[in-house]
């Protein structure tokens, strides 16, 4: 039997769809989904099995301009991901086309790509009409020569995501699985855990607020009747954001942590007892801990 295995990397821009389509291929919610960009900065990695072939995902962070350490951090990690990938696929948003964020992506292409596979997915197809799906490819594949291949797919639909798979499990080279067969991704539970707190505190809270916070699973606690106690601190920067947070009453910190619990619970398939505490940090975006703690790089965030 021979088995196949390795790294593909999906990058585009934020909100290209690039966490809709890692969970779509693994089967379950390994990377947070919101409608906010700039959502995802860990590389997080979904497992997917397709036949004798395991693809490991490496869903990066959308790739824009920096302006922020934070945001520096997460581009090189974007980056860095696709340098690491066997094959890199790009995702474009079919109703948004070529916007010059792409034609950045596509120069950046032209140095991290050589010798390496790289595909193009239109992702989103649903949202226009087949001419401009058509002059959209030409003018893509023209822009890049170097696509070996273009997908036209619907992430959140499920369009053309198994054509996707199918052919990414062929492209890997052949090599033992790099994972347990079961595993659906290499992050920490803990991580995994806090990551899906900050996606309902990000889909709670408006404008720039979910960019000024952090969440860290503190402890982790299994109890002898099989459920889990999780303690989770909840960072901000500023003394005027913990109370946004905790809202009146308290009623945005219940509302989030009931929604994380349940989808934890989910996730899990038992009882969780779920804590979190807000605590003011001032710096925490200039701490290199805090980074760690979402797997980026400290350093990447210099200018």
């Amino acid at each position: 039997m021979t088995t196949r295995a390795g790294f593909v990397a999906l990058i585009g821009e934020p909100n290209a769809g690039k966490s809709t389509l890692t969970n779509a291929m693994v089967g379950a919610k390994v990377s947070i989904v919101t409608h906010k960009v700039q959502t995802t900065r860990a590389r997080i990695r979904g497992v997917a099995m397709e036949g004798e072939s395991q693809i490991v995902f490496i869903d990066t962070p959308g790739l824009f301009r920096p302006r922020r350490r934070l945001d520096r951090a997460m581009v090189a990690a974007a980056w860095g991901g696709a340098a690491d990938a066997d094959i890199i696929v790009l995702l474009v948003e079919a109703h948004r086309g070529l916007t010059d964020g792409v034609k950045e992506i596509l120069t950046r292409l032209a140095e991290i790509g050589q010798g390496r596979t790289v595909a193009l997915a239109i992702n989103k197809i649903d949202r226009v009409e087949a001419p401009v799906l058509l002059k959209l490819t030409e003018a893509l594949n023209e822009a890049y020569p170097d696509f070996v291949r273009t997908f036209m797919i619907s992430a959140e639909k499920g369009y053309g995501v198994k054509d996707l798979r199918q052919w990414l499990a062929g492209e890997l080279p052949e090599s033992p699985w790099l994972y347990p067969e079961d595993q659906i991704a290499d992050l920490p539970m803990r991580m995994i855990a806090a990551e899906m707190t900050r996606e309902k505190l990000t889909l709670r809270l408006h404008q720039e607020l979910p960019y000024q916070l952090t969440v860290e699973t503190e402890a982790w606690e299994e109890r002898k009747d099989g459920s889990a106690r999780i303690d989770q601190i909840i960072y901000v920067s500023r003394a005027g954001h913990k109370g946004i947070v905790l809202g009146n009453k308290g009623e945005t910190i219940k509302a989030v942590s009931k929604a994380a619990r349940e989808e934890l619970e989910e996730f899990l398939g038992r009882k969780v007892h779920l804590f979190c505490q807000v605590k003011v940090r001032e710096k925490w975006l200039d701490e290199a801990e805090r980074y760690s703690e979402m797997g980026l790089d400290f350093r990447d965030g210099n200018a």
